[in-house]
């Protein structure tokens, strides 16, 4: 269902600094025709959703999947916007008074036309929330640096680690990701993995406003390839892996690679860190075209046969987590850079994701004796609370909610959670309306690293939830005619949580994987709520019951 005009107008507010001094259309479009009146019409703001518009602001009328944003631009008006920002097929739509759009063109609210305006939109805001003040009235205010985290496995659970090492280290933090918004001690809703141009921006200056000076951010390849990080200069970006995922979008590796490949370079980072421990790390060092430090954690070797910059060595399993040493190159001064760490979270790939955020930090400015002083505080700042990523619910059983919604992501946290005393059982099922080729890939997966493979749901969206579970099942049990695991489908979710858990005993891992810290289920257009952690938690309580 949408937001309502009030609740899309509420939730940008969030969004926004508190004080702006404001751009004239002038200054924002110096080429554009423009009475004087136009020219000094002042801007203190900019959308691209018409609901969403502050008195003021500059509403960007675009193209979209089903309709043109000019049609709207009646509501646009009405709700406060000085001006409107379109391509020529919006203003005829203004022009000629169609839809929504008959109150236009009998305003006086200026119309500028400009093509390719999906690409301008971060260059405008930033011209706009530049003009920001901090509460003491100075101005402008600060922009926070920015750290960005690319890749396909792994962004969310290194940004985390980044911002709470640099929090260790006395910065005051903000995050942008798939979870959370964070500014301070502020919590933001995130609805996207990276908000549209406008909202980052103004999300940038609010937090520069509140006293942030550095945002940890994760970049996923949607919001490079349509352009939502435009305007916007990282300090630091960070390559995580790349495997399959989102070819419904890309089409194939080789494009996913290029969409990545574009954070890299002088457009959007100064430099940049990359883990070249895949083929796509390792080609990815060698065409970024800004400056880059290469990090292995299984002593791999660059495409010129050079060892990386950064090697992760002495891993060594500690309860739950890992302890390792990062060695590096000499610094500036000739001094020898080795950092002892420590993780303490499941899973092997976290030791890459925090030599990741290291390396970053290290990356940034930070000197790595400095560093090491920050690490070895406990609870350690590299064990940041992750929610939905290797979160344990329970110990006996082991009960662990994780992401993993993809191929890579879910072998990976299945061989994260073997042990030498009992049996792993997953939960997981694949997404509607998505790439259909992992389905049975990831049915596979399970059944080589599972003993019991619970098939249930993930977001059907509009498909026939039966038919992608077919599809997984079909990997499955072909696998499982090898390994001997047990392929059992179970629907809804929650009755696959609690039949799952129903069959653990003390010393099996149950590993419930997919949907992570995600708190609804979309079924043919309805958000039915579900969270893998409370119904997990229902159903070891209710086992706990029957054993009593």
């Amino acid at each position: 269902m949408s937001e309502t005009p009030t609740s899309a107008a509420q939730a940008e507010r969030a969004f926004r600094p508190n004080h702006t001094a404001g751009v004239t259309l002038a200054q924002l479009f110096p080429h554009a025709t423009l009475g004087s009146t136009e020219a000094e019409t002042l801007v203190t703001g900019i959308t691209l959703d018409s609901r969403a518009v502050q008195e003021s602001d500059l509403y960007a009328a675009l193209p979209g999947a089903k309709t043109h944003g000019a049609r709207f631009a009646a509501q646009a008006i009405e709700a406060g916007a000085a001006a409107i920002v379109t391509d020529a097929a919006g203003a005829d739509i203004i022009a000629s008074g169609q839809a929504g759009a008959e109150q236009t063109s009998a305003t006086s609210t200026p119309v500028v036309v400009t093509e390719n305006l999906r690409t301008q939109l971060g260059d405008l805001a930033a011209s706009i929330y530049s003009s920001s003040t901090n509460s003491s009235g100075e101005s402008p205010a600060p922009l926070p640096a920015l750290i960005g985290v690319t890749g396909t496995n792994g962004k969310t659970t290194t940004t985390y680690m980044v911002r709470s090492l640099l929090t260790a280290l006395g910065h005051h933090t903000g995050l942008i990701g798939t979870i959370e918004i964070q500014s301070g001690t502020e919590t933001i809703e995130a609805k996207l993995t990276t908000p549209e141009a406008t909202q980052l921006h103004s999300l940038r200056a609010r937090m520069g406003e509140s006293g942030v000076d550095t945002i940890a951010m994760e970049v996923s390849s949607h919001a490079i390839d349509f352009h939502r990080i435009s305007g916007l200069l990282y300090d630091v970006v960070g390559f995580t892996n790349l495997t399959q995922d989102h070819l419904d979008l890309h089409g194939s590796m080789e494009e996913y690679f290029n969409v990545k490949a574009e954070l890299f370079t002088p457009q959007h980072a100064r430099r940049g860190v990359v883990l070249v421990d895949d083929e796509w790390g390792k080609k990815l060092a060698e065409t970024a075209s800004i400056p880059v430090q290469t990090l292995s954690v299984n002593a791999t070797e660059t495409k010129d046969g050079a060892e990386a910059d950064w090697n992760v060595t002495n891993i060594r399993r500690e309860h739950l987590g890992y302890r390792f040493t990062l060695t590096g190159p000499a610094d500036s001064a000739g001094v020898s850079q080795t950092l002892d760490a420590h993780v303490d979270m499941p899973g092997e790939f976290n030791v890459a994701n925090a030599a990741l955020a290291l390396v970053m930090v290290i990356a940034s400015g930070v000197p790595a004796a400095k560093l090491q002083e920050a690490i070895a505080a406990e609870p350690s700042p590299l064990t940041p609370s992750v929610p939905g990523r290797m979160e344990v619910v329970s110990t006996r059983p082991a009960v662990i909610v994780d992401f993993a919604h993809n191929p890579d992501a879910l072998e990976r946290a299945l061989a994260s959670v073997r042990t030498q005393e009992g049996r792993v059982i997953v939960i997981f099922g694949a997404t509607g309306e998505r790439d259909q080729l992992k389905r049975p890939i990831m049915g596979r997966i399970a059944a080589e690293n599972a003993d019991i493979v619970v098939v249930s749901d993930d977001d059907p969206h509009d498909e026939d939830p039966a038919t992608i579970r077919a599809a997984v099942i079909e990997g499955a049990q072909q696998a499982a005619a090898r390994t001997g695991a047990t392929v059992i489908e179970a629907a809804p979710r929650a009755t696959a949580i609690h039949q799952a858990i129903q069959m653990a005993h003390e010393n099996d891992v149950v590993l419930l994987a997919g949907r992570g810290h995600e708190t609804a289920q979309e079924v043919s257009g309805i958000m039915v709520p579900i969270d893998d952690r409370e119904e997990a938690r229902a159903a070891l309580v209710q086992q706990t019951s029957k054993t009593e």
